[in-house]
Formats: C-alpha cells, structure tokens, sequence
C-alpha cells in the first residue's frame, strides 16, 4: 500500500470529552477534505470556568493518501460525467 500522504493539523471542541472532541474534529474536516484515513493526537487541554471543566480541546493529526494525477483525472472525468447527466 504505498503512496504519498498529507497531513493536517486540526483543534477540535467539545463540552462533552476529549474523545468527542476528536469525533467531532474529524466529521467537520470530512466535510471537505476526502479520503481521511486516520489520526493522531497531538495535545490534549481544556478550559476550567469556576473549578469546572467546561470544555475538552484537542489538537490532532488527521492523514490522507495524496491522489495521483491518473486518480484525479480519472475522478473529475465522472464529476463531469455525472453532471452532463442530471
């Protein structure tokens, strides 16, 4: 399985725990960035408002597999495909 890969730096939030701040870090980049495969953490800290913890923040590395330029041909050759037919 080889390949090139990037990562990227994301900080996510969370009222709940560390565990959902990761979750949550992970479905927002989702959003826009395809294809991530896995993570890991960097840093884990929070936020104490009168002796409490009100928030979970963590600081991750989340990795994908860079395509290559027959991968991204071939993908925007289906985009485009697909949107000649709708």
């Amino acid at each position: 399985m080889g390949g090139t890969y990037k990562l990227i730096t994301l900080a996510g939030t969370s009222s709940k725990s560390f565990a959902d701040a990761v979750r949550r870090a992970i479905k927002d980049a989702s959003k826009t960035v395809r294809g991530i495969t896995w993570f890991d953490v960097d840093q884990l800290r929070g936020r104490v408002d009168d002796g409490g913890v009100t928030e979970y923040q963590v600081i991750i590395r989340a990795g994908f597999k860079v395509e290559g330029a027959e991968e991204a041909v071939m993908k925007e050759k289906k985009a485009r495909a697909k949107h000649k037919r709708a």
